[in-house]
């Protein structure tokens, strides 16, 4: 175990946003930067890639929806580094405007992975993270234009400082299983399972990092969600207005805030900015 070196872990990083990130963490973080996708192929082809530009990423694979594939990368984590000192959470998915898919079914699978599975990510690995260390959940300025197509009642519960996991787990399962009966509009849901999986995904953020100031108050352990912007990628599609690198500077920014910083903490990010929720 190399316990005296400093980890950093990327997610969804063989392309795009998570690419980008990756690239900028191996250029400033101190110590070593896990490059995590779920191809193994096409991951060892991005540290390859980054390698040409003189830069060492360390791969590992990792399928986000798979909890085996998580607990392995855990038990890597712990036994390489004896925990984890910066953890990126940018695997997602998204369906395309035009895609046929019943929306029941792009609402299930979409909160599958945006929302049930990085909250499996973080059930794993925030019990890993060390003192000082950052944590950043890349959710999108689609969870707060979907929080205003909610109904009151639903805006009210989402913004709630005192909202637990296990509710807001209740009302992410209550979204899948309206859009299966098909009233979901009726129960007072946008019509964005991306952006309701993203509301998730900054609510989640919310009440962990208000469960970590309270489990672990001396730690100085910082942890946020953020919009990475519009960015050019196999999701966002060509007409997107930022680059990947430009896409990679907020959750960069988090993720190597000086060991001295009070926060920002339980927030949501854009352009290196606190938004309100």
């Amino acid at each position: 175990m190399t316990s005296c070196s400093r980890v950093a872990l990327v997610t969804g990083a063989n392309k795009g946003i998570g690419f980008a990130i990756t690239r900028e963490l191996c250029r400033h973080f101190s110590g070593d930067v896990v490059l995590a996708a779920r191809d193994a192929e096409r991951g060892r082809a991005a540290v390859q890639q980054l390698q040409t530009e003189g830069l060492n990423p360390r791969f590992h694979q990792l399928d986000i929806d798979d909890p085996q594939s998580i607990r392995a990368l855990r038990d890597f984590l712990r036994r390489e580094y004896g925990g984890l000192d910066v953890l990126v959470n940018n695997a997602g998915i998204a369906f395309k405007n035009a895609d046929p898919t019943p929306f029941h079914i792009q609402a299930e699978v979409t909160l599958k992975t945006n929302f049930f599975s990085t909250r499996n990510i973080c059930t794993e690995l925030l019990p890993l993270i060390k003192p000082q260390g950052r944590v950043v959940n890349v959710s999108s300025m689609a969870s707060v234009h979907a929080l205003k197509s909610c109904s009151p009642e639903l805006q009210q519960k989402f913004r709630s400082d005192t909202i637990t996991e296990e509710e807001l787990v209740a009302l992410m399962n209550k979204f899948v299983e309206d859009t299966e009966k098909g009233v979901h509009q009726k129960e007072g849901w946008p019509n964005t399972a991306y952006g309701v999986s993203k509301i998730g995904v900054t609510v989640l953020s919310r009440i962990y990092a208000r469960n970590l100031s309270a489990q672990r108050p001396g730690d100085k352990i910082l942890l946020n969600a953020c919009c990475p912007g519009w960015v050019r990628t196999d999701m966002a599609g060509p007409k997107a207005t930022k680059s990947p690198e430009e896409g990679a500077e907020t959750p960069v920014y988090l993720a190597l805030l000086p060991s001295d910083a009070e926060g920002p903490h339980g927030e949501f990010v854009s352009e290196k900015k606190v938004e309100p929720w």
